[in-house]
């Protein structure tokens, strides 16, 4: 096993989630993206409500875009957007549409759940496993696991389809920390996604989120160490509609 998990830890597919109390419609994150002492960025995600095809559905957009001199440099404007099951939260579609320098990306995918395949507006029909995600909905669905029932080093499991293919993404249980926030102390519980060493990262654990242990489960900081420049942060500075009350020691 390559993420090397303690010898009691359980690898857990797709794991269930409990009814969603932790999000709704309205709700606004906005992250600020730090290398180092330099602001280079600023992120936010937003949900709304939507019909697609004939139901009401959850629409998260996702918008990550550099600043100032970063700006200059890289001119980076990365979106993706999912419509995602408000039950299940399985996506029906998604949208990437990366703009990074001169590297210009977009497609669509919808999802057929009746017969496991998706439709790429770039590469046509493929066959997918049951239940496979998107990006954007993956961040929603973490945020309703029951952890009460995950063990510290577990490793959870899910399938996305995410750059116009399959990808296995895996992630660790670190158990729990309090961190520093802008908005005071926060107990948070600690993943890990395991990232693939190469040419952004030096291992496999080079990659933390933490979510607040309350029933929000908002991502509050997310710290990457990249190879090339060093680390990464993105700090929640603002939240707008949450579903319940932020729970601050």
């Amino acid at each position: 096993m390559l993420w090397g998990p303690s010898v009691d830890a359980r690898e857990i597919f797709t794991p269930q989630i409990k009814i969603n109390t932790a999000f709704k419609a309205g709700e606004k994150l906005t992250y600020q993206i730090r290398y180092g002492i330099i602001v280079a960025g600023i992120a936010t995600i937003s949900l709304t409500e939507e019909v697609y095809n004939d139901k009401t559905v959850f629409r998260a957009r996702t918008l990550g875009q550099t600043t100032g001199l970063a700006d200059k440099l890289y001119g980076v404007k990365d979106i993706y957007e999912s419509w995602f099951d408000k039950n299940t939260n399985l996506p029906c579609k998604q949208i990437r549409n990366i703009s990074e320098g001169h590297y210009k990306n977009y497609n669509e995918v919808t999802y057929n759940r009746e017969n496991n395949t998706i439709h790429s507006k770039l590469t046509g029909v493929h066959r997918v496993p049951a239940k496979i995600l998107d990006l954007t909905s993956t961040f929603y669905y973490i945020r309703r696991i029951d952890f009460s029932k995950v063990k510290e080093n577990d490793v959870l499991f899910v399938n996305m389809y995410f750059g116009d293919g399959i990808f296995p993404f895996r992630f660790i249980y670190k158990g729990k920390e309090t961190i520093r926030t802008r908005f005071g102390k926060i107990e948070c519980l600690k993943i890990c996604p395991v990232v693939e060493v190469g040419r952004m990262f030096k291992s496999r654990d080079d990659m933390s989120i933490w979510f607040t242990d309350d029933n929000n489960r908002l991502p509050v900081l997310v710290k990457m160490d990249l190879r090339l420049v060093g680390s990464v942060l993105l700090k929640l500075t603002q939240y707008e509609n949450i579903a319940n009350k932020l729970i601050i020691q």
